[in-house]
């Protein structure tokens, strides 16, 4: 008896996956339930499940494999029966034994006489009569060889030394400088070039960008935020908020709270065009971008405005834990109506955010620097972020899109606003 192992619904608009990788070999025992094969579609990844106890019996796609949703991927063999949990754990736990035969081995350097050598019973161990010593080269090093050393992070095991007794001269490293550099591993692994088939992540990826620049009137808009007030509030009170909610107090849940209080001014923002009409949410779902091994995903923290600080924090945390980890499911990526990217987390300075459709804004974070600044006629060094708003000029003006950054600067510059809901 078998059980076929089906391509399982994976979700709404998506009718093919590929299969990613067999997490089983044919002959395999498994259990009902268990993990067998991943698959990646254009959104997530999913694993599917056995669906009988058995043994892996046949894999029918290989991985790399485009299938349809109801698809054969392979069959469980369950041999007339379902076989019982306890007896899959059997049948892994059967494996040869093999004892290792451990040999002692006693091995001198050192003979103090070779005729005391001839003269040793070969059966008898070797006995160490000498200590050994390590070779003393490279232990008297020049200052400037030194120096020159200790600022580049050069090993000199290997080097072979011009001066006495092998000694590293400050000569030696400068003719080092001159030789070429070694080809990089990569190089050496896959040659001149190597040709990957794209994911179907990063074909999504990219699709969705393109459609981005060419169905939307990108425009970007840019301002500066001081972070001091921010940093002060999280320096006092860390402590405190880690301990009474179990996670720290981060960046992430100010910005949100300040795009929720700007989105409700300026609704335009928070809207979508769809054919001749425009959307306008009443609702604010922000997405965040999450940069993983296989590509940028966007998951979605839904109801934002109705969340705390400490529920912020917390579900941005989970969310990006599983997208790191691969479990995100469609329903975490979809519903999203404003996104916010942090590019500074990489150390960004700059950038120009490219539009998360069919929304119509995305704010960029950027790294925090202690810059000059002119606060009350006195130039003072202050921790210093910019802040870039790219939007859909088709339905946000100038004048909304610029009012929208500025409201999110003064609640970032003066969080105190975000508490009383001002």
């Amino acid at each position: 008896m078998s059980e076929k192992i089906l391509v399982p619904v994976l979700g709404e608009s998506i009718v093919e996956a590929t299969v990613s990788k067999w997490l089983k070999s044919e002959g395999d025992a498994v259990e009902a339930d268990e993990p067998i094969v991943e698959l990646e579609t254009d959104k997530v990844n999913l694993e599917v499940p056995s669906p009988a106890s058995g043994v892996l019996d046949k894999i029918i796609s290989k991985d790399g494999s485009v299938v349809e949703v109801g698809a054969t991927l392979g069959s469980i063999s369950t041999n007339g029966e379902i076989i019982k949990k306890d007896e899959i754990k059997e049948i892994k736990s059967i494996e040869p034994k093999v004892e290792e035969k451990k040999e002692e081995l006693f091995i001198s350097p050192v003979i103090e006489d070779k005729k005391e050598q001839d003269n040793q019973n070969l059966d008898e161990p070797l006995i160490l009569t000498k200590p050994i010593e390590e070779p003393k080269k490279n232990l008297n090093l020049s200052p400037a060889v030194r120096k020159i050393v200790s600022e580049n992070k050069i090993d000199i095991k290997n080097i072979k030394g011009s001066g006495k007794d092998g000694r590293v001269l400050k000569g030696d490293l400068i003719d080092l400088m001159g030789v070429n550099p070694p080809p990089s591993e990569r190089k050496i692994k896959y040659g001149q070039e190597e040709r990957i088939k794209m994911t179907r992540l990063r074909q999504t990826i990219a699709k969705r960008l393109k459609q981005a620049q060419e169905n939307a009137a990108l425009l970007t808009t840019f301002n500066e935020v001081d972070m001091t007030n921010i940093m002060d509030i999280r320096k006092e009170n860390q402590e405190d908020f880690q301990s009474r909610y179990g996670i720290k107090l981060g960046f992430m849940s100010f910005f949100v709270k300040a795009c929720v209080v700007a989105l409700k001014n300026f609704p335009a923002v928070n809207a979508e065009i769809e054919g001749d009409e425009i959307i306008y949410k009443n609702y604010y779902n922000i997405s965040f971008a999450v940069g993983t091994d296989k590509g940028l995903v966007v998951p979605v923290l839904k109801n934002a405005d109705e969340l705390s600080f400490a529920d912020i924090e917390k579900n941005i945390k989970d969310i990006s834990e599983k997208a790191r980890e691969g479990k995100l499911t469609i329903e975490d990526l979809q519903g999203g109506t404003f996104t916010i990217s942090n590019g500074g987390v990489y150390g960004s300075m700059l950038s120009t955010p490219i539009l998360n459709l069919p929304q119509s804004g995305v704010l960029g974070m950027h790294n925090i620097v202690d810059r000059p600044t002119a606060i009350d006629g006195e130039i003072k060094i202050r921790p210093i972020m910019y802040l870039a708003l790219s939007y859909d000029h088709r339905i946000i003006d100038g004048k909304e899109s610029v009012s929208f950054l500025k409201m999110i600067k003064e609640n970032l510059e003066d969080p105190r606003r975000l508490f009383l809901d001002i």
